[in-house]
């Protein structure tokens, strides 16, 4: 029940994330990877990731390996602090908010299921500039979120599947205030994207056994790309007089549309303490749809679309899962590099990475503390626009419960 309630509060506040990047008002925002807090830390990888004690939405094939005796539930805070640059001009911002809420769980042998709420993308800037006889200013917030339910399976020894079916939902607010500084009068230009659809996911993964404690696991990941539904309409209203001046609309069914999303992902583990593992990701944005209102030009910016690369590599440790405190310490590292879908007056745009983090198991029992630190950089090129750099700080929650143990009475 308690569970049921966070997942519900998850839907409730996941748009107040701490996105805090002017090139999130572009397309659909900053897009997110489903990712946890534990998986940022490693540069995002979790395509090849098999493990009965994390969730990891990345892969549903990774449900199958639920011990059959244990309830997961994962909750993960971000913590953002920004400095930006535009030439001459600087600044800084600072968020944070709920990121995410999953749970995994058993549902027979060889078979696990997972529920929860990621974003699919995040929205969030507040800027101006001195215009001629005003000024203008920009802002925006929201973004897209996934409420998904997945199922995995292994049908035979080393090869499991999975898939995830999701509800995506979610509005994003752009909007642009011009006032002039003689009359006091102002104008209010405002922008609404609303989603409301689904979403499928499919994933496999196979381990080969070299030894007890050698293992090897290459991850595949489709995502399904499709139109999205929804309705998105533009606003122009007076400020002064409080009326609205002219509205345009447009139904989002093939005029928005999300590519298909490919991943692979392949890891070691050595001696059941260190495991290593590489993703990339793959989204031909060339091939999207993102239709702009005629009326309703809100940047006096061409912005067209590029294919998606992303690279991650990380690495964990833990000494000794069964010895002392210390021991059962998890340490990760890990870095990413993403040439970005959005591309601004001919400049691409990009950014890279790098992580650390620790999970603190709570004494007596098998929860665990997830603490993580995270540097990153965005630019464009070949101008640099806007130039980023980020330290995001991660804390989250990793409950592992054995629910489905019945002691027994002596």
């Amino acid at each position: 029940l308690l569970a049921a309630f966070m997942v519900m509060a998850g839907i409730a506040q996941m748009n107040a994330q701490g996105i805090t990047s002017p090139y999130s008002k572009f397309g659909y925002g900053l897009l997110g990877d489903a990712a946890t807090g534990i998986q940022r830390t490693m540069g995002g990888v979790g395509y090849a990731m098999q493990n009965g004690r994390l969730v990891n939405t990345m892969n549903p094939a990774s449900y199958a390996a639920t011990d059959t005796l244990t309830f997961l539930f994962d909750m993960g805070l971000d913590l953002t602090q920004l400095w930006s640059k535009d030439g001459e001009n600087k600044g800084t911002a600072f968020g944070g908010g709920l990121d995410y809420i999953s749970m995994q769980f058993p549902i027979g042998k060889y078979m696990g299921a997972s529920v929860g709420v990621v974003p699919f993308s995040s929205v969030g800037y507040a800027y101006g500039k001195t215009i001629e006889n005003g000024v203008d200013n920009r802002s925006g917030e929201g973004g897209i979120n996934q409420l998904y339910a997945g199922y995995g399976i292994r049908p035979f020894e080393g090869f499991s599947v999975g898939f995830n079916a999701s509800y995506v939902f979610g509005t994003i607010v752009n909007d642009a205030i011009a006032q002039n500084a003689n009359s006091g009068t102002a104008t209010l230009y405002e922008r609404m994207i609303s989603v409301r659809d689904w979403g499928l996911q499919f994933g496999a993964q196979y381990t080969y056994q070299f030894s007890r404690r050698n293992r090897a696991t290459i991850g595949l990941v489709y995502g399904l790309g499709k139109s999205l539904h929804g309705d998105t309409w533009g606003t122009y209203y007076d400020t002064q007089d409080q009326e609205v001046v002219s509205t345009d609309t447009l139904s989002m069914g093939g005029n928005y549309t999300i590519p298909a999303t490919y991943g692979v992902g392949l890891s070691y583990t050595w001696n059941n303490k260190l495991t290593a593992e590489v993703d990339v990701t793959y989204q031909q944005w060339t091939k999207a749809k993102f239709t702009p209102l005629p009326s309703f030009d809100l940047d006096g910016t061409t912005l067209d679309f590029n294919d998606r690369l992303r690279v991650g590599f990380g690495v964990s440790y833990q000494p000794d899962d069964r010895g002392s405190y210390g021991k059962r310490i998890t340490y990760r590292a890990g870095a990413y590099y993403n040439r970005d879908y959005m591309n601004i007056r001919g400049n691409q745009v990009r950014d890279y990475g790098v992580g650390v983090g620790v999970s603190l198991p709570v004494p007596a029992g098998k929860t665990f503390v997830n603490l993580g630190v995270e540097y990153k950089h965005r630019e464009s090129s070949p101008a640099k626009l806007v130039t980023e750099d980020y330290i995001n700080i991660t804390l989250g929650v990793t409950f592992n419960e054995m629910w489905f143990w019945q002691n027994k009475i002596r």
